[in-house]
């Protein structure tokens, strides 16, 4: 897909370019990683490119599950809390057994489904805000399905951010190379695609 979102038509069709343009985002940060390199913490964070997809994988299934239940909240988790903490946990390491393949393929999963439900669903519709965390407001009592959209291409551009120092830590690649890399651009003498020889002159 080109590095920038088509012109907005209009407000949907803004809202699922700029979510396709943040999830693609993700597959450019894993271009040409082993499993070793995706699992590599190589800055002062604890995370991994694994591992922010995996996060990023999450994050889009419990909003997107928020989104199925309106108006009304999601069903009570009656899991024990430390099998709840756990999981949150997992969500932030990618672990020995895990390939960057199989989290890939978990992450186009939920990526579809927020794209279908950006497609479909009442943008206006009432979210009921969690009361299960402190950050969430204590003085609003819904946001709209409009709102959740908003605040998922906050989420995963700000992560994708996060990728593209680890990144960079990782192997000296940038995004404007990986996207022309993953892509197969035409290299100019300003631009090499990732693993391409640079074109002298």
């Amino acid at each position: 897909m080109p590095a920038m979102p088509p012109p907005v038509a209009d407000e949907r069709q803004g809202l699922r370019d700029y979510l396709t343009q943040q999830q693609y985002a993700y597959h450019a940060l894993a271009f040409g990683l082993t499993d070793e390199q995706a699992r590599a913490t190589p800055t002062v964070s604890a995370l991994s490119i694994g591992a922010l997809i995996k996060h990023a994988t999450g994050v889009q299934r419990t909003w997107m599950q928020r989104v199925a239940a309106a108006p009304q909240a999601p069903p009570d988790d009656d899991r024990p809390t430390e099998q709840r903490q756990a999981e949150y946990v997992d969500e932030f390491v990618m672990k020995p057994d895990e390939t960057l393949a199989e989290i890939l393929t978990k992450f186009e999963a939920v990526n579809a489904e927020t794209l279908r439900v950006t497609e479909s669903a009442d943008l206006s519709a009432a979210i009921p805000v969690p009361r299960d965390a402190p950050w969430f407001p204590k003085d609003i009592e819904a946001w709209s399905v409009r709102w959740v959209l908003f605040h998922m291409i906050e989420e995963l551009a700000r992560h994708a951010g996060h990728g593209d120092i680890i990144r960079e830590s990782i192997d000296g690649a940038t995004m404007y190379e990986l996207l022309a890399g993953l892509e197969d651009w035409e290299p100019t003498s300003w631009l090499t695609p990732w693993g391409k020889a640079p074109v002298s002159g």
